[in-house]
């Protein structure tokens, strides 16, 4: 009998340390899964941080950089939902970063439009008099102009077209 209890005792104790072991293997497997997800997540706040700059000094990098996101969040949508979180928004463009991105395209539009027309009344004065000088200034002008406004329009309507497919 006592042997029996003794067999007893000893099934017990390996029963409880193997439950132990266990339960230490099962945490150390979640914090390294939790460990390598923090790193994903860090992996692409590095990725995109060149992104963030790039767009907010010309908003046609946003163009480039929007798709390289959103397939970002078709592969890794877990560790994008995290940065989502944690930026407190889409990351790393929401529809606020995209609508600055118009403001400033339209912006920088306009800035342009004023010195191309202050650069060629300067170029027609330098001009008047010379009707054949004058006619290539002006078709000059109304060339760079043109190129200029087609790439404005361009830019313009896919930023628009973003808006349309990014939810904030």
């Amino acid at each position: 009998m006592i042997a029996l209890f003794a067999a007893a005792a000893s099934f017990a104790a390996v029963a409880v340390a193997v439950m132990l072991a266990a339960r230490a293997i099962a945490a150390e497997l979640r914090a390294a899964r939790d460990e390598a997800a923090r790193a994903r997540a860090l992996t692409l706040i590095a990725l995109f941080a060149p992104a963030l700059d790039a767009a907010r000094r010309d908003p046609r990098a946003l163009l480039v950089w929007e798709p390289v996101a959103r397939n970002a969040r078709a592969v890794a949508p877990a560790e994008m939902a995290s940065l989502d979180r944690a930026f407190g928004g889409r990351f790393p463009f929401g529809k606020g970063a995209i609508q600055s991105a118009h403001a400033q395209w339209s912006a920088d539009w306009l800035a342009w439009e004023a010195m191309h027309d202050a650069e060629y009344k300067a170029k027609a004065g330098e001009a008047a008099g010379d009707r054949a000088r004058l006619e290539v200034v002006e078709r000059e002008k109304l060339d760079r102009y043109q190129r200029r406004y087609h790439e404005y329009v361009t830019v313009s309507k896919a930023l628009q077209q973003l808006l349309t497919t990014v939810s904030e």
